[in-house]
């Protein structure tokens, strides 16, 4: 490990000294920050490239260096003509200027170590590609390394090389003189550009039909890089000592050749006795066999041949080879559409932009990511082209990587986001959310993806509104709870509060119930119930979304409602809603169901709660009255046989436990006619008989209520948050089937039941009076339910049946009387028959006589005798309703 960081740090060490001694003091730095070495090119590889920017704009370039180093060897004279050579092709290639020709950005500068000029960014040279690796930093790098040239590429470079000939033969009368794979060079897009003008040789009379172009004999003597490179380098240029614009084309042919061949030219050239290789070159030339162009291609093999030929009069210029069935290709014709885009109007741009998401798909990822996408997101400044280059800019983002998407991509989108106009800008983005959050850093998505969905639910177009809630519920899983809860709900709610828009209604409603599953319960509770009650109109699509909501709400298993809710709040209003005017049959069917399973609910829950509490207080009391007998059994086993381990552990905690119920101080009712009142005790009964004077005749004897008294022996308190008199507690104690004997607490007071003189269901005939104390919890200590009903010893439960005396008026003279006991062990009382409407009366039902007539089983009451309640009057019925907006088909899903 140790080694190859040491291996690492020498080699960023070596790269790091090549900059400083190529570079440092020449007049290139002083605007341009010179980077990392990454490729090489021109004649001999003799320029080394670099990353660069501009100091002021932050440009990218490419910088080249010519380190003078290199040619330490040679003599003063031979130095001079190669930085002579060199100075002359890159002055040319500045003063030409063409999308074929790689561009300058900053002239040639010398220094003392080096030659200097910058370009547009490079990736790399065509040698390079192809396997020449001369003058690269050591390690190689990777993208060079691992670099593949496509089909598409390798057509459409071929292509521009062709266009950038044509250019310099047919405008500038020039013939380049040395086309090489060294020579082209490939920028940051991709494009092949030519380069190289070191040998270039201009027309002697360029106004003329058929110009000449002056050749120089081949000196052997000359430095290698004073000289073209012999391998692409055309016949007549050593044998006749002529060249012509065919010459180009001849090395156009040879570069063809070595593309196809892995880098490999189609002759190999003995420089010391250039004659002796050309004269066999060319006899090979003339008798070229299929078998040494077996990898070119078949559609373009002839006319590498035709280039390849003898004669310069046989080889096709350089502007027929452009329009050769070969380079029709669909990914060559697109990259060549997109490099003239700017000649293009709006009319054929968006023509183009329309179909190009057909040819994407053919075309391989790099070269959509270096060639087209750049070219694309240079139009989001025309707002005009953004409805129609967006959707490209989407579909490259979906096969890119999130790493890819927000270092080529999402720096583009960012203005996008803010756009508002035109409108299409965002139903793209809308279509695309999912795209976008899962791709799109969170703090991204906050800034600039979520208030763009905001101001689509704000906004002023109806359909924009509309699809904006349709598609929410397609990414609700991918927001964060926060933004979900505080800012896209509230506007969701406002959508429809606000809006006169039905569909814009009914669609927030179905947005609603889509994404109920990704909130929490209790939000739901608070927040999205009671907003429904808000709504105010009440047409049958919105009132089906409304009953939609409940339904999911009710039936889901993460959410569900208590049955406090449905009491207080889901019935009282589903139960007017369902006999609105405006709903049909199946619409009216719909709601009935859904009430009747929420009453199925609310019975069953309640019902299991007060089993419960009903066993609690009947275990309390048996276990109370048996704990005498365990005891006495227990201590006769003692005297009779000595007891295990086993048996003693569950005999301690048996003892234990009747300790502690017999420990408890029994709750016994003051009687007031003998026992003073405590002194924060305040005695109501005065009050209350005064108040009553008006409606009884009789006359009331303190001492005669205290002892006649008919729960002395029976606490009780009175139901519910308020303060009540113990007859209507006794009168609400029975209705609710509860057994008598059992006493309840409120909040903060402990109501004693008092001596009873009047009875307010029989009339003033009836005799007794209640005399109520309110005494502080305090001057009760560890008091509760059970343990007020627990109070009572057995023995005073067996030796003090109550006095019933005051309840007879209730039960009428042809009602026998029930014991205590009796009521606190029947499962149903037949009293409750006084509170139930006659036999056949429209009133009876399971829902107003409670759960526990169920159990009767009397005919004409609950849901067995009472035909209105027959399962197949409620059969669920299918949805059929009809509505013009576009939220119908959703309504549909949320009722299954």
């Amino acid at each position: 490990m140790e080694s190859m960081l040491n291996k690492l740090k020498s080699t960023v060490t070596k790269v790091t000294a090549d900059v400083t001694s190529a570079v440092m003091g020449n007049p290139v730095t002083r605007e341009f920050d010179v980077g990392r070495h990454i490729a090489s090119g021109g004649n001999g590889l003799a320029w080394k490239i670099f990353n660069g920017t501009k100091k002021s704009t932050k440009q990218e370039v490419a910088v080249f260096v010519f380190d003078k180093k290199l040619i330490d060897k040679y003599q003063k004279f031979e130095k001079d003509q190669i930085i002579d050579s060199l100075k002359r092709g890159v002055q040319q290639l500045t003063r030409l200027r063409h999308p074929r020709l790689l561009t300058v950005q900053h002239p040639l500068e010398e220094s003392r170590d080096c030659l200097a000029f910058c370009t547009e960014p490079v990736c790399a040279s065509l040698a390079n590609v192809l396997g020449s690796w001369d003058n690269l930093p050591s390690p190689l790098p990777s993208d060079i390394k691992e670099y593949k040239l496509y089909d598409v590429e390798t057509k459409y470079g071929l292509l521009q090389v062709s266009e950038g000939l044509s250019f310099l033969h047919s405008s500038v009368k020039m013939v380049h003189g040395n086309i090489t794979p060294e020579n082209i060079i490939l920028n940051k897009s991709g494009a092949w550009k030519i380069m190289g003008f070191d040998f270039c040789i201009q027309s002697t009379n360029p106004s003329e039909q058929e110009p000449k172009f002056p050749c120089k004999e081949w000196d052997p003597n000359l430095p290698s890089l004073c000289l073209p490179n012999p391998e692409y380098l055309a016949p007549e240029y050593i044998l006749s000592v002529s060249c012509e614009t065919a010459s180009d084309m001849y090395s156009l042919g040879a570069v063809m050749y070595a593309v196809f061949n892995k880098g490999k030219p189609i002759f190999e050239v003995n420089k010391q006795d250039i004659y002796k290789s050309f004269s066999r070159q060319l006899d090979q030339l003339s008798r070229l066999s299929s078998s040494t162009l077996q990898n070119i291609p078949e559609e373009v093999r002839e006319h590498v041949k035709l280039l390849l030929n003898v004669a310069p009069a046989v080889r096709p210029d350089a502007d027929q080879m452009t329009k050769i069935p070969f380079f029709d290709d669909v990914g060559a014709m697109t990259l060549q559409y997109f490099d003239s885009l700017f000649q293009r109007d709006n009319l054929q741009k968006s023509q183009f932009f329309k179909g190009l998401p057909k040819v994407l798909p053919k075309l391989p990822k790099r070269v959509i990511i270096q060639r087209i996408l750049p070219c694309l997101t240079s139009e989001f400044v025309n707002p005009d082209m953004v409805p129609f280059v967006l959707p490209n800019v989407l579909l490259i983002a979906e096969e890119c990587t999130k790493e890819e998407y927000i270092r080529l991509i999402l720096p583009d989108l960012g203005p996008v986001f803010k756009q508002q106009e035109p409108i299409q800008i965002l139903l793209i983005f809308l279509q695309k959310m999912d795209l976008l959050l899962t791709k799109t850093p969170p703090d991204e998505i906050k800034n600039s993806v979520l208030p763009m969905v905001y101001r689509a639910l704000e906004a002023p177009s109806i359909q924009i509104q509309e699809l904006c809630l349709n598609i929410i519920p397609t990414f609700a899983n991918l927001i964060d709870y926060p933004s979900m809860k505080n800012s896209l709900i509230p506007r969701i709610k406002n959508a429809c509060l606000q809006t006169s828009s039905l569909a814009v209604r009914v669609n927030s409603l179905v947005c609603l119930g889509k994404i109920l599953e990704y909130l929490d319960k209790w939000f739901v509770l608070d927040d999205i119930l009671p907003f429904l009650q808000q709504i105010p109109s009440k047409e049958p699509a919105v009132l089906m979304g409304i009953l939609g909501i409940y339904k999911c709400t009710f039936t889901h298993k993460k959410l569900g409602i208590t049955k406090e809710q449905l009491a207080g709040k889901v019935l009282p209003h589903l139960i007017p809603l369902s006999i609105e005017n405006n709903l049909n049959l199946n619409q009216f069917n719909s709601f009935i169901c859904v009430i009747k399973d929420m009453l199925n609910r609310l019975e069953a829950e309640h019902k299991t709660k007060l089993e419960q509490l009903h066993s609690i207080f009947i275990g309390t009391d048996l276990l109370t009255s048996t704990s005498d007998t365990k005891e006495n059994e227990m201590s006769s086993k003692q005297k009779k046989a000595s007891l295990t381990l086993e048996e003693k552990q569950k005999l301690a905690k048996e003892q234990e436990q009747a300790q502690k119920l017999k420990s408890q101080q029994p709750l016994k009712p003051q009687a007031t006619a003998i026992t003073p009142p405590v002194k924060q005790t305040k005695d109501l009964t005065d009050t209350l008989i005064d108040n009553m004077s008006s409606l009884t005749s009789h006359s009331i004897n303190k001492a005669k209520v205290a002892s006649s008294n008919s729960f002395s022996s029976v606490p009780s308190m009175g139901v519910g948050m308020g303060f009540s008199s113990p007859i209507d507690n006794t009168k609400r104690n029975i209705t609710n089937g509860l057994n008598p004997t059992m006493g309840f607490q409120t909040a903060g007071f402990s109501m004693g039941a008092g001596p009873t003189t009047q009875n307010f269901f029989s009339g003033p005939s009836a005799t007794g009076t209640t005399k109520m104390n309110i005494v502080p919890t305090a001057n009760m200590p560890n008091y509760s339910p059970m343990n007020a009903a627990s109070a009572m010893s057995p023995l005073t439960q067996q030796n003090r049946p109550p006095d019933m005396s005051a309840l007879d008026n209730l039960f009428g003279p042809q009602k026998p009387k029930v014991s205590m006991k009796q009521l606190a062990q029947q499962k149903s009382s037949q009293w409750v028959n006084q509170f139930v409407p006659p036999q056949g009366s429209p009133s009876a039902s399971s829902s107003v006589l409670g759960p526990q007539m169920n159990m009767i089983g009397q005919p004409g009451f609950g849901i067995q005798g009472n035909p209105f309640f027959a399962p197949q009057n409620f059969a669920q019925p299918a949805n059929t309703m009809t509505n013009s907006s576009s939220a119908s088909n959703d309504l549909k899903d949320l009722f299954g």
